[in-house]
């Protein structure tokens, strides 16, 4: 089995997944995440990994705060993306852009870092422990790592409310799959539990995308988009919501 390039999708994943409400969601829930985990390190320079992290959108933030980032992609049509993108930025961004499978990472030639990204990356992987074991050797005593993967159990009831019922009894296997459907969800109790094999305390969990994937497809007259960024917001840490939503994130610290 071959981990996913989105070479082929690159234009495509650029516009459904930060081009669109639900990428303003996903956005501004990682991002109220990472503020106070970023506020922990206290007002240092960081060396942050982006790991598969695309056109590297958290990778442009962060090092416009002043960190030193290297974002690593295996797709090299997403990392022309992001050489723009930089190249285009209104201040000098310490951006290293590495062409690369994470699974190619070493600690002999990149060092360790103080913050590790991996955000919607687990659930392309065909060996999604492994990989982020490894990965896991970069990263500092006292470091943070912020993951974001594919929630199994929202993604089978989206498609029970939406009455794929073969679908799920298939367990979600088709015979065509769609370009931008993972094909490794992974169970929020599993990833946990990877948590605690790696000695990872939990600090921050939400749910991404709580709300937006079960709106009925008919609105009221008052409905807001910036209103139900303001709910995904209000409601991404608070259970049941958090476990239906179709990405969770968890913030991982590593103790000294």
């Amino acid at each position: 089995m071959q981990d996913k390039n989105f070479d082929k999708l690159a234009q495509k994943f650029a516009k459904n997944i930060y081009g669109t409400p639900k990428g303003e969601i996903r956005a501004a829930v990682l991002w109220r995440d990472l503020q106070p985990a970023l506020a922990a390190f206290g007002d240092r320079k960081l060396r942050i990994l982006d790991a598969g992290g695309g056109f590297g959108f958290f990778s442009q933030k962060l090092a416009a705060l002043g960190h030193q980032v290297v974002l690593c992609d295996i797709s090299a049509a997403m990392l022309a993306q992001a050489r723009q993108q930089i190249d285009a930025a209104v201040m000098p961004l310490d951006i290293r852009l590495l062409h690369a499978p994470i699974q190619a990472l070493s600690l002999a030639e990149h060092g360790r870092f103080d913050l590790i990204l991996c955000h919607a990356v687990a659930e392309w992987l065909s060996d999604a422990r492994q990989t982020l074991t490894d990965l896991l050797t970069l990263l500092e005593p006292d470091g943070l790592f912020s993951l974001m993967f594919y929630n199994k159990e929202a993604m089978r009831f989206h498609n029970l409310v939406s009455g794929n019922f073969d679908y799920v009894e298939q367990d979600f296997k088709v015979k065509k799959k769609v370009g931008l459907t993972p094909p490794h969800p992974l169970y929020i109790q599993q990833v946990r539990d990877w948590f605690d094999a790696w000695r990872l305390t939990l600090v921050c969990q939400s749910g991404v995308r709580v709300i937006h994937d079960y709106l009925k497809h008919q609105q009221p007259h008052n409905f807001s988009q910036q209103k139900l960024l303001q709910m995904e917001l209000q409601y991404s840490q608070q259970e049941p919501y958090l476990s239906l939503g179709r990405y969770v994130h968890f913030i991982g610290h590593k103790q000294a």
